[in-house]
């Protein structure tokens, strides 16, 4: 199936991989001064976990693999592999300049953990939550916090980890932060938000 690039005020999506129109000045740039046939590799390491990071680098014509997905731009392909493909759903890459000078910045929610779909699973849904929207939130503090369970009575319970893990602000951080953006988010369906180290575990959780 062939692949279609939409342009839309200046960013080009393909694929569901953003490249603003300053990027790819940028490697346009910066490939222009490689071997003919270079093109750019985007890709995770650690996809699906923790320890997720995106990066972009050169990719010459014998790097590319049969199992590889190109994604073609004006003046050049971006490839990426199999395995990083789905993490990369809604990724953003863009070259600003301000202040302290010009950076390229790759944003992938995704990267961390595959996104799912809104009829998922609510322990399938909750995680995701947790994985994109709070923990790139605790990243900052050098914590994290992992779904353990969600209860019969629709308890959330969560542990810390990182700088969170006790930390005498982790009571703050679950009661202000966690659980009401959690709650809001699948209200309804979430009654609390619990710390694992304060939860009984001899109730039972579903899945």
């Amino acid at each position: 199936m062939a692949l279609i690039a939409y342009k839309f005020t200046q960013v080009f999506v393909v694929s569901n991989i953003t490249i603003t129109e300053t990027a790819q000045t940028h490697f346009a740039n910066l490939l222009s001064q490689q071997p003919e046939g270079t093109n750019i590799r985007v890709f995770v390491v650690n996809p699906g976990t923790q320890n997720a990071e995106c990066g972009v680098s050169y990719c010459p014509t014998d790097a590319i693999e049969a199992s590889d997905t190109e994604l073609k731009f004006e003046a050049f392909s971006a490839y990426v592999d199999e395995l990083s493909l789905p993490f990369l759903d809604e990724a953003e890459i863009d070259f600003v300049t301000d202040k302290m000078g010009s950076q390229l910045t790759l944003k992938a929610p995704n990267a961390k953990m595959r996104k799912v779909a809104d009829d998922a699973p609510l322990l399938e849904r909750v995680e995701y939550a947790i994985q994109t929207q709070v923990n790139p939130q605790l990243a900052g503090h050098g914590g994290h916090v992992s779904l353990v369970e969600i209860t019969e009575d629709g308890a959330a319970i969560v542990a810390f980890g990182g700088g969170c893990n006790g930390c005498s602000m982790v009571d703050v951080t679950l009661k202000e932060g966690i659980e009401k953006e959690l709650l809001q988010q699948f209200e309804g369906e979430l009654t609390a938000v619990r710390d694992a180290t304060e939860h009984d575990r001899g109730e039972h959780s579903y899945y």
